[in-house]
């Protein structure tokens, strides 16, 4: 059963007459047809047993096609309404929506009024958490993909761990770190990327800037790579030249936290429970107020998807997931310390797809 024959038959189990799909990851997910649509209307709507057809922009249909679409496509130029062309689609068609499922926490109020429209005043359902679901557990060729791009994403770490001087800037490492991995053929960075120095890399979600290195400062990357539609999240942090007690003790102890939430990755364990375990050698050493966030998150053809890999999360590790692990603890005119791994869930427990060192190492 393809992917559309797989929402269709929920819709029939469900009782839904139709799906609208309009995000650019379930559609890429449902279609193979990966873009960015902008301001610009794109859906894909599939139904129960009518065949699905897609709408974009006129100048997207070939390339949805060379993507390997084979139903019908609705392209429409700048100039044109699609939200009259989808209703002029569906009365061709003589389907009548009664309930129709959407991704209701990502469309807009002014899309939602439109759709609800065209389709003749049709209740809205969500269609969320089954599209979560059935991307949750990945096939062969998405662990595949997502090993690809995690290797590119150790690539960047190695590219910035080299460009490191005494006064560079982090953003002229970043700019190296980019430039080096589009050179490999990435559709681009999965996030914004991050090189932090110093007591910066104490900001979880910090920007670079042009602070620059000096000696004694711990360097944080934190970066990804989307390949071919899917994602990777990596983080490292290392120290430069020397490093004190202090700074040592909170490295160790994260990657002891890191290792453990790794080797307890195991099919039928409790989310939380992962975050629990992290948390609790980090609490121990003293360290807990300084950890301010979940342990991690999904990880796919978005860079962050669901599950969240938080202490609250009650869902049960199963075969084929993939998620990052990343504790960290960020101490105020210290800096901090965050270790990133890309975690594949197999039968016999996790298996890290990001592989770049993570003993401490102190660059020189």
């Amino acid at each position: 059963m393809n992917r559309i024959q797989r929402v269709s038959s929920w819709l029939k189990e469900a009782g839904h007459t139709a799906a609208f799909i309009h995000t650019k990851e379930n559609v890429f997910y449902l279609t193979g047809f990966y873009t960015e649509p902008h301001e610009r209307l794109m859906g894909l709507f599939i139904f129960q047993e009518e065949e699905p057809f897609f709408v974009c922009p006129g100048m997207e249909a070939n390339q949805a096609r060379n993507a390997g679409w084979n139903h019908e496509i609705i392209g429409y130029a700048d100039h044109e309404n699609p939200w009259e062309l989808i209703e002029k689609a569906l009365k061709k068609r003589n389907i009548s929506i009664h309930t129709l499922a959407v991704e209701k926490d990502s469309i807009s109020l002014s899309r939602a009024e439109q759709l609800k429209h065209s389709v003749g005043g049709a209740q809205f359902v969500s269609a969320e958490e089954t599209l979560n679901q059935f991307r949750l557990m990945k096939d062969d060729n998405e662990i595949r993909l997502l090993k690809e791009a995690a290797k590119l994403a150790d690539y960047g770490v190695e590219v910035g761990t080299a460009a490191l001087r005494e006064g560079i800037s982090e953003v002229e490492v970043l700019a190296q770190i980019e430039y080096e991995l589009k050179k490999k053929g990435i559709q681009g960075m999965s996030f914004s990327t991050m090189v932090l120095f110093g007591e910066k890399s104490g900001q979880p979600h910090g920007n670079p800037g042009t602070a620059t290195l000096k000696k004694g400062d711990f360097v944080l990357f934190d970066l990804g790579v989307i390949l071919d539609g899917y994602c990777s999240d990596i983080t490292r942090t290392f120290a430069y030249k020397t490093i004190n007690p202090k700074q040592e003790e909170i490295y160790e102890t994260v990657l002891q936290a890191e290792k453990a939430a790794i080797e307890a990755s195991k099919p039928g364990v409790r989310i939380g429970d992962l975050d629990l375990t992290a948390r609790g050698i980090i609490e121990k050493a003293g360290y807990g107020e300084y950890f301010p966030h979940r342990l991690g998150h999904g990880l796919g053809i978005s860079v962050h998807e669901y599950p969240s890999m938080s202490q609250a999360n009650d869902t049960l590790l199963q075969e084929g997931m993939v998620y990052t692990i990343e504790p960290g603890i960020y101490v105020p005119e210290i800096g901090g310390v965050r270790i990133e791994d890309d975690v594949h869930v197999t039968k016999d427990g996790a298996v890290a797809l990001t592989q770049y060192p993570k003993e401490l190492i102190i660059l020189p």
